[in-house]
């Protein structure tokens, strides 16, 4: 279209110094015309910090348009001073402008839209800077009421009392990217491995792990159970016919997709109805769990765990260095030592008898007394991992009451073939087990837990192609708290639920 107008005015021309004359003034026109598309499209698209960031602008600088959040405002006489962060990484962007753009509105924590020109910076510490031509303060910020203040470093335990404000902060807001850098390496190592990601639902009639602490799931208002027995013709209860619940485990219908497609995983959140309001315990979840069949022995499961451990935290330190910095420096000092010993060690393997016998010998140190046939408890998980050199430790071959239902029986009739994986930091981080294939077995187990008439689909999937198989479960939080050194689990997700706690 330009072309065509430019050609237009400079109208027709005959003999040599006439089309000499005639590009000249094509020329001039698309060179004017052009001139006046750069200014208008100079400031179209706001580009990111961290793309600047990593940028090389020319001495002479190049256009550009940011939005982000003022971290710190410094005027001066002759200049004014900004640094600007959006959220894409951990570090600030230099802004220069002029003292007349320090309006009232402008102050830490203001949202701001800058335009101006990127620049190569000649002071230290910073490779780029943008020079403002126009600064516009979005949404202002009353930095005297807001709760964080600059240049102050704020305690999680302080930033935990403001959910709806803490992903302002500087190590929240590299935990959570740090947190979606984890979920693409997980599942990124699931899917080179051949794994079928799986969607399992949220709401399920069964208990997985037998335990009782489930989340029931019912309307709100009882017209709608009214309204469904009149439609149906009889009186009913419950929404689906039977109570249903909030999932405590995908591992069920994990097994049910691993007898047709081999190798599944899945990742999502899961629900407890604890009343513990420790460290590592809360109602809402992530559960990173996986089923394989045709496994031969314990062993297949626990080196697909070591694999998921290792694989991923390695995937996550190349892609967070910045983040995981402010995190072994100000949160966890000298935690990056304890992460580089569990990815250069090869995980202990003891069995549940063992583990008794060491805790045993150490006995007057803890507060429950160890004891063959009791479960372990945190100090004694804390312990095996100290004694074990702060290698992350599987304990293997559990009394089979202590275990739920579906975990497969050793040939001693005591033990069961599951396993936990004990690790610093956290102690237990995953639970596994082989699953019991054989039909007699389980349904034996089942009769006498009184459990037959609920369960015959599970006992359908031993009836026809039962494989060897088996799956373990992993707490996406406690991974985190693991790699990170981070003391508390309310402190590695967005929103934590916990008994008198649902804020938004």
């Amino acid at each position: 279209c330009i072309l065509r107008q430019a050609t237009k005015r400079a109208g027709t021309v005959t003999g040599k110094v006439g089309r000499k004359m005639w590009f000249w003034r094509v020329t001039t026109s698309l060179s004017v015309n052009f001139r006046h598309i750069r200014r208008c499209t100079t400031y179209t698209r706001a580009s990111r910090i961290w793309e600047l960031l990593s940028s090389k602008p020319p001495e002479n600088g190049v256009p550009m348009k940011v939005q982000g959040w003022v971290r710190s405002v410094r005027a001066q006489k002759e200049v004014l001073f900004l640094h600007l962060n959006d959220g894409s990484c951990g570090t600030n962007l230099q802004v220069v402008g002029t003292p007349d753009m320090a309006i009232s509105d402008l102050s830490f924590g203001s949202a701001v839209l800058v335009e101006g020109r990127l620049l190569p910076s000649s002071h230290g510490g910073q490779d780029v800077e943008l020079h403002a031509d126009r600064l516009e303060v979005i949404g202002p910020c009353n930095s005297k009421e807001f709760p964080f203040k600059a240049k102050k470093r704020h305690s999680m335990e302080y930033t935990r009392q403001f959910p709806h404000l803490r992903a302002r902060t500087n190590s929240f807001a590299a935990l959570l990217r740090i947190r979606s850098q984890a979920t693409s390496a997980i599942h990124k190592f699931f899917q080179d491995q051949g794994y079928v990601h799986i969607h399992t639902p949220v709401i399920s009639s069964n208990d997985c792990e037998g335990a009782g602490e489930l989340f029931q799931v019912e309307p709100a208002s009882s017209t709608v159970l009214k309204e469904i027995s009149e439609e149906s013709g009889k009186e009913t209860k419950h929404f689906f016919d039977v109570p249903a619940f909030l999932t405590v485990s995908g591992q069920l219908q994990l097994e049910v997709m691993a007898s047709a497609l081999s190798r599944v995983y899945v990742f999502g959140p899961t629900f407890r109805a604890e009343k513990s309001l420790g460290r590592r315990h809360l109602s809402e979840f992530y559960m990173v769990e996986a089923e394989l069949a045709f496994t031969q022995d314990q062993e297949d499961v626990m080196e697909v765990m070591e694999m998921m451990v290792k694989q991923p935290t390695e995937q996550v330190l190349a892609s967070c260095p910045e983040d995981l910095h402010l995190f072994y420096k100000f949160v966890s000092p000298g935690h990056r030592e304890v992460v580089e010993k569990i990815l250069t060690s090869r995980f202990i393997r003891m069995t549940y008898t063992e583990a008794i016998r060491i805790l045993e010998n150490n006995s007057a140190n803890f507060q429950f007394k160890p004891e063959w046939g009791c479960d372990l408890q945190k100090e004694h998980e804390r312990h095996l991992v100290e004694h074990c050199g702060g290698v992350p430790v599987f304990v293997t071959d559990f009394p089979r009451h202590i275990k739920p239902f579906y975990a497969r029986h050793n040939q001693d009739n005591k033990t069961v073939a599951a396993f936990d994986l004990l690790a610093p930091e956290v102690g237990e981080l995953f639970g596994g087990s082989l699953r019991e294939e054989r039909l007699e077995t389980l349904q034996e187990r089942l009769d006498r837990l009184g459990l037959s008439d609920s369960y015959q689909w599970y006992l359908d999937l031993r009836r026809y192609g039962s494989v060897p198989h088996g799956g373990f479960g992993m707490g996406f939080e406690r991974y985190l708290q693991c790699i990170l050194g981070v003391p508390h689990i309310r402190d590695v997700i967005p929103f934590p639920r916990f008994p008198h706690s649902c804020r938004l």
